[in-house]
C-alpha cells in the first residue's frame, strides 16, 4: 500500500506524505487511503496559488525538491546569435526579481509561519491529515484552521497538531463549519483557501463558502454522492444542487457541470462569480478547485454560462440550450432571453424521445494555463507526492481534453446501438479529423470521445463503419435470429409438456 500503519501501545500510527497522525485505536481510524491522490492533488494545486498569490503580496515561496528548471533559449546580441541557459521561472516570480532593486521580497518556507501569507479553513477535518499535511508541506501559510463538529475529532486534531509539531501554524476548531464560514464573511476575516471533503453531499456549505472565500480566494470541494450527481435520482439533485441528472455515458463530467452550476449560482446571489481552475472525475468522487471574484457586471453573464440539457433515450445524441443570451453592442453587453428548444419532438436520428436535465455548466471546467503550471511543478519534483504519476497521467489528458465542448460520446455506446463491433479510437478520431472537426479523449471516461463535430457527423460515420463490415453485422443478426427461435421452440415444448402433465 502507499501508506504504513503502526500500532503501538494501542494507539494506531498512520503515516502518509509527512505527516504522521494518531488514533486512539484501530477500530476508530476513520481514513481511506484511496484517497491519497484527492490530498497530493489538492497541496499540488494549492502550491501552485500559493505562488501566484504570494507573488503580488512580495512573498516567495520555496518548496523542497523543487529546482529552477534550465531551458536553452536564443537571446540575440550586437555580434550575432548566441545560445544562453536561462533558468525558466514563473513570471510572476520574473517580475519580482526584476523589481528587487526597488521592492524587497520575502521568503516562505515550509512549516514556518508566514504573515503576509494565507489562512486556509478546512471544514471537515476529522482527523486532521488534510490540515497536518499542509503545514507541514506548503509554504506561505499564515493560519490552518481544522474544523470539525465531532468533540472527539477536535481532540485529535489537536493532538495530531502537537504530534507533528505544527501547532503554531494549525488551529483545532470544533464547531458547525458553516457556522465558521458565516461568521468569517467580513472582508477582512475571509480565508483566502477553503477545503470542504464531506462524507457525501457539501450541499449545505456551499452558501456559506461562497461568502466565507477572499477575492480570488480558492475553494476546493469534494462531492462523494455520485449515485445522485449521476442520473440514479434527478428529483434529489435537484433539491440540493438545482439542476435535474439525467442517466447517461458522461455522468461523470455532467457531475462536475452540475456542482459547477450550483457554485456559480449561490455565488450570483452575492455579487461573486467562479473561474473553474481544475475539475477532475477520479474513482468514486469528483473534486473541483473553482476562483471566487466579486463583480457585478461579470455576474449578469451567469444566466449565458448554464444550459439545459436535452438527452435522446434511444441513441444517446444531446443537445446543449443556454439560459440566455448576450450580444455586444459596442462597449456595452446587450442580455436576452435565449430562444429555443434545440430539439423536435423526437430525436432525428433514432425518432425516440428527449430527456430534459439541467440546467450545468456550459463554459470551460479548467484554466489550462494553471493546470500546466500545477503538471509542470508536479514533473518537475515528482518525488514530493507519491501519486506523482497519476497525477501527471490525469492532468496531462486534462490539458489536452477540448475545452469549449461541454460532455462527450462513448464510442462503444455508439456502437452498441447499431450492434456492430467497435472500431477503434485511432479509426474514430482519423475519421473526424479528416472531416475537418476537432476531437480529444476526456479524463473521465476511458473510451470517450470530445468534438465539435455535431451528432449526425458522428452517426454517418458510423453508418459507414457498419457498410463497410456488413458481412460481420449480417452474420452475427443470422446467429440471434437463430438463437430466439431456438429458444421459441424450447418454450413450446415445455409449454405443450406442462399441459400433457
Amino acid at each position: 500500500p502507499h501508506y504504513r500503519t503502526q500500532f503501538c501501545l494501542q494507539k494506531t500510527v498512520v503515516r502518509e506524505g509527512k505527516a504522521a497522525i494518531l488514533f486512539p485505536s484501530a477500530n476508530e481510524v476513520f481514513y481511506n487511503p484511496v484517497q491519497e491522490f484527492n490530498r497530493d492533488l489538492t497541496c499540488a494545486v494549492i502550491t501552485e496559488f500559493a505562488r501566484e498569490q504570494l507573488a503580488q503580496r512580495g512573498v516567495r515561496i520555496l518548496i523542497p525538491g523543487e529546482k529552477d528548471r534550465v531551458v536553452v533559449r536564443l537571446s540575440k546580441e550586437k555580434n550575432g546569435n548566441v545560445d544562453q541557459e536561462t533558468s525558466e521561472q514563473p513570471e510572476n516570480e520574473q517580475q519580482m526579481e526584476e523589481e528587487g532593486d526597488k521592492k524587497e521580497f520575502i521568503t516562505a518556507s515550509v512549516g514556518e509561519r508566514c504573515e503576509q501569507g494565507l489562512r486556509v479553513l478546512e471544514g471537515l477535518a476529522a482527523s486532521g491529515l488534510r490540515s497536518v499535511r499542509f503545514a507541514l508541506e506548503l509554504p506561505g501559510l499564515k493560519s490552518i484552521t481544522a474544523n470539525d463538529y465531532s468533540a472527539k475529532a477536535a481532540a485529535l486534531i489537536a493532538r495530531n497538531a502537537q504530534h507533528n509539531n505544527v501547532s503554531h501554524i494549525l488551529q483545532a476548531s470544533q464547531r458547525d463549519a458553516s457556522m465558521v464560514m458565516y461568521e468569517a464573511r467580513g472582508r477582512k476575516e475571509r480565508y483566502d483557501v477553503i477545503d470542504l471533503d464531506p462524507y457525501g453531499s457539501p450541499s449545505p456549505f456551499l452558501d456559506a463558502a461562497v461568502q466565507a472565500v477572499s477575492e480570488g480566494g480558492l475553494l476546493c470541494i469534494t462531492c462523494t454522492d455520485m449515485a445522485v450527481m449521476a442520473g440514479n435520482s434527478g428529483e434529489t439533485c435537484y433539491s440540493k444542487y438545482g439542476s435535474v441528472s439525467i442517466k447517461s455515458k458522461y455522468c461523470h463530467e455532467m457531475a462536475l457541470r452540475i456542482i459547477l452550476h450550483s457554485l456559480d449560482q449561490r455565488a450570483a446571489v452575492y455579487q461573486r462569480y467562479i473561474e473553474p481552475l481544475l475539475s477532475v472525475s477520479v474513482d468514486f468522487y469528483i473534486r473541483v478547485f473553482v476562483r471566487v471574484k466579486t463583480g457585478q457586471a461579470v455576474v449578469k453573464n451567469s444566466a449565458s454560462k448554464q444550459a439545459l440539457l436535452y438527452n435522446c433515450v434511444g441513441c444517446g445524441a444531446f443537445h446543449l440550450q443556454r439560459m440566455g443570451k448576450k450580444m455586444s453592442q459596442g462597449k456595452h453587453m446587450k442580455y436576452s432571453a435565449a430562444t429555443g428548444p434545440p430539439v423536435g419532438p423526437s430525436c432525428e436520428h433514432c425518432g425516440q424521445r428527449h430527456q430534459l436535465g439541467g440546467p450545468i455548466w456550459a463554459e470551460p471546467i479548467h484554466d489550462i494555463t494553471f493546470v500546466q503550471k500545477v503538471l509542470g511543478a508536479v514533473s518537475g519534483n515528482p518525488t514530493r507526492f507519491r501519486t506523482s504519476k497519476r497525477i501527471e497521467g490525469v492532468l496531462s489528458m486534462v490539458t489536452e481534453e477540448l475545452q469549449d465542448i461541454p460532455l462527450y460520446y462513448v464510442l462503444d455506446h455508439l456502437s452498441s446501438t447499431v450492434h456492430c463491433n467497435t472500431p477503434s479510437m485511432l479509426q474514430f478520431r482519423s475519421a473526424l479529423l479528416h472531416a475537418g472537426y476537432r476531437v480529444s479523449l476526456s479524463h473521465a471516461c476511458k473510451n470517450a470521445v470530445k468534438s465539435d463535430a455535431p451528432a449526425e457527423v458522428l452517426w454517418d460515420i458510423i453508418r459507414c463503419w457498419v457498410s463497410d463490415h456488413h458481412t460481420l453485422l449480417k452474420g452475427w443478426l443470422i446467429e440471434i435470429s437463430l438463437f430466439k427461435r431456438y429458444c421459441l421452440l424450447k418454450l413450446r415444448q415445455f409449454n405443450a409438456y406442462k399441459n400433457v402433465s
